[in-house]
Formats: C-alpha cells, sequence, structure tokens
C-alpha cells in the first residue's frame, strides 16, 4: 500500500512538472528538489523576490489506493501560499509574512465564486481528471496567487495582503 501511494505521490509530481511547471518557471519559480517532502505529498516551488521575501507555493497531495476503508476515493489536493522572509517559509512576526490557502484567497478576498467554496480541494480520479484540476488551480495561481505574493495584486479591504517593506 505505501508503495502504491509513492508511485501515486511520484505520478502527481510529474503531472504537476508537466501541467504548471513550464508557466511556473516562467515566472521564476522553481520545484524545489526535496525528496523527503515529497514523499509526504508536498510539492514546493519557490521564487527569490528583489525585496528580500521569497514566493512559496505548496501543493500537498493526499493520493488513495483502493483500498477496503477509501474504495472509490478520490484523490485530492489543496495549494497553499505563503510570502516570508525566511526561504523556508517558516512562520513570522515580521513584515511581509503572509499565508493563505489559493481557495480562500480567490473565493473569500477577491470573491470570485469560480470555486465551489473557500475551503475547496481539487480532487481526482485518474490522468484526465488529475490534469483538468492541475490545470485550473495552476491557472489561479497565475492569475491570483503569484501577483499575491509579489505584492502587484491586492484583494479589497483585505488583512492577508501584507507588507513587503
Amino acid at each position: 500500500m505505501v508503495q502504491e501511494r509513492q508511485a501515486g505521490q511520484d505520478y502527481f509530481r510529474t503531472l504537476l512538472r508537466t501541467v504548471v511547471g513550464q508557466a511556473f518557471s516562467a515566472a521564476g519559480y522553481h520545484l524545489q528538489d526535496a525528496p523527503l517532502q515529497w514523499a509526504g505529498g508536498k510539492y514546493r516551488f519557490a521564487k527569490a523576490f528583489p525585496a528580500g521575501c521569497f514566493g512559496l507555493i505548496d501543493f500537498q497531495v493526499l493520493v488513495y489506493s483502493d483500498t477496503m476503508w477509501s474504495a472509490g476515493a478520490p484523490s485530492r489536493f489543496k495549494v497553499q501560499l505563503t510570502r516570508s522572509r525566511d526561504r523556508h517559509g517558516l512562520a513570522s512576526d515580521q513584515a511581509g509574512y503572509v499565508t493563505r490557502g489559493l481557495s480562500p484567497l480567490v473565493v473569500e478576498d477577491f470573491g470570485v465564486a469560480i470555486l465551489p467554496r473557500a475551503d475547496h480541494w481539487w480532487t481526482f480520479h485518474d490522468t484526465e481528471s488529475l490534469g483538468a484540476a492541475l490545470a485550473e488551480a495552476g491557472h489561479l495561481v497565475v492569475g491570483y496567487g503569484m501577483p499575491w505574493l509579489a505584492g502587484e495584486l491586492v484583494p479589497p479591504a483585505n488583512e492577508y495582503s501584507g507588507d513587503l517593506s
């Protein structure tokens, strides 16, 4: 079972690179080489900003195999965005630190009802549905997440927008 889950996580990473890798790379974000985190289902794209902060885009995947406990349960992932002066994204009281899930950022902060709810997990059963889910999340990261991390796009009256100074 662990081997199946690991194979599913490796497959997720492969499709993640295929679907969003080129666009993220063009924007200056690169997938960190972190096999231990990958084994736990966490994939991080990072970018250093000129102001001394780092933009971090984390994909956390839960891969389910058909077992007696999860038969037919879809695998799923979510996306977390963090801007920090610490390259690892550790929580800090320093100016510039913010963290927000992609779906709450889009739905609650920007008021765009493109997802079913603010606490959204993208689900998938197969290659086609995984590709579609990654494409949707990737478009939202590029359109909202990356500009928000860079401080270029601020939701109206938002307490999470942070300060780059």
